[in-house]
């Protein structure tokens, strides 16, 4: 402990920069195996290098860019001390949004601020972004970790990240290529994924379960389930693409499916979503129990099994729904797209007009099987 008179160092003041070097040597393998021949430079430069020559060749390259984080997630990590999953949670948020206009994500960086720099955890976070990102198809070029000392615990942390993809003008998905008769094909989640946690967290406080304690509707414990990792879609997105007619994808995050999928509709369109169309996972409907939590909360919130949408002209739906399957991704019509119905549609309980996006509605029907 220092004297009022002893000289204040850096390390003093909480900052270890010796272990963040360490921390760089223990994860620099894992950052080198997803570098192609795009890379330039190795790892521990000031900025990521890509060689865009490549893009040379295309019509019209559109860039497409996004960022994000895990969300309270990383308070399930910490409480475990298990840290090589979470990297997937954040790859999966930034990349799955760049594929939905039909990007293919091409490199990535990373960002850790923690309150203490423990050099294997640091190093373990990334190992599994660097995983992710080989999943996706997508160079991890480098990233930033920042000890904030008195501003978060010695054991906290939290991440963040950020992607680049580039996609063909005159091929970019979205609301434009949308027409009333498609149809909507899921793609399972992998579970929870990376959204919610605030209230899956205070409804598992509200129960008193503790995270070590084995739940048999779920064949493991509780903590193993919440710390799934969240699927990365982005790689076998692109493969259902090239099979052709899709015209549009939603990646259900933070707000639930309606609200995701309305998102990538045209106004004037309305997409049916029949919940009886699929059996939600156990985790759903435990976390309802133990919380009582209404199911239009629920489903406001969690993605209930859903984590990627399909928008396909139905000439190819059966298509693309045979080419998920080769790559082993869970799919099933989740139902079909119309036009708006002023009589029909005026006292319906539709979902429109979230994220401030002047879009299509959603209209939620039947009930879940849980």
């Amino acid at each position: 402990m220092s004297r009022p008179n002893d000289p204040l160092t850096y390390a003093a003041a909480g900052v270890d920069t010796t272990a963040g070097d360490k921390a760089v040597e223990l994860m620099k393998d894992a950052v080198r195996a997803t570098h192609g021949p795009q890379v330039l430079g190795g790892v521990g430069g000031f900025a990521g290098l890509w060689d865009a020559s490549a893009l040379v060749g295309m019509r019209r390259p559109v860039l497409a860019t996004s960022t994000d984080g895990v969300g309270t997630k990383v308070a399930v990590a910490q409480a475990l001390d298990v840290h090589d999953t979470i990297g997937f949670d954040l790859v999966a948020m930034v990349v799955d949004d760049i594929v939905v206009v039909g990007a293919r994500p091409l490199f990535m960086t990373d960002y850790i601020a923690c309150g203490r720099v423990v050099p294997e955890r640091i190093a373990d976070v990334v190992r599994g972004i660097a995983a992710a990102c080989q999943v996706a198809g997508a160079a991890l070029l480098g990233g930033e970790t920042a000890e904030h000392p008195g501003l978060l615990g010695p054991d906290e942390y939290d991440v963040a990240g950020a992607a680049t993809g580039v996609v063909e003008a005159d091929e970019m998905l979205g609301p434009q290529r949308v027409c009333a008769g498609d149809v909507l094909l899921a793609l399972g989640s992998s579970g929870l994924h990376s959204n919610g946690y605030s209230l899956v967290r205070a409804v598992v406080a509200a129960a008193g379960w503790s995270l070590d304690r084995h739940v048999d509707e779920l064949g493991r414990t509780l903590g193993e389930e919440l710390l799934e990792p969240t699927r990365v879609y982005a790689a076998d997105v692109l493969e259902l693409m090239a099979v052709g007619g899709v015209h549009a994808l939603s990646h259900v995050t933070g707000g639930g499916l309606a609200a995701n999928l309305a998102r990538v509709l045209p106004e004037g369109l309305v997409a049916d979503v029949d919940r009886s169309s699929w059996t939600v996972p156990p985790v759903f409907g435990l976390v309802q129990r133990l919380g009582q939590v209404p199911w239009s909360d629920l489903e406001a919130t969690l993605n209930m099994g859903v984590g990627m949408v399909v928008v396909v002209d139905p000439a190819s739906a059966d298509a693309v729904a045979r080419r998920a399957a080769t790559l082993g991704l869970p799919t099933w019509q989740l139902g079909t797209v119309r036009d708006f119905d002023p009589d029909r549609d005026r006292h319906a309980n539709l979902v429109a007009g979230t994220k401030g996006i002047d879009a299509g509605a959603v209209h939620l029907t039947g009930r879940y099987h849980a």
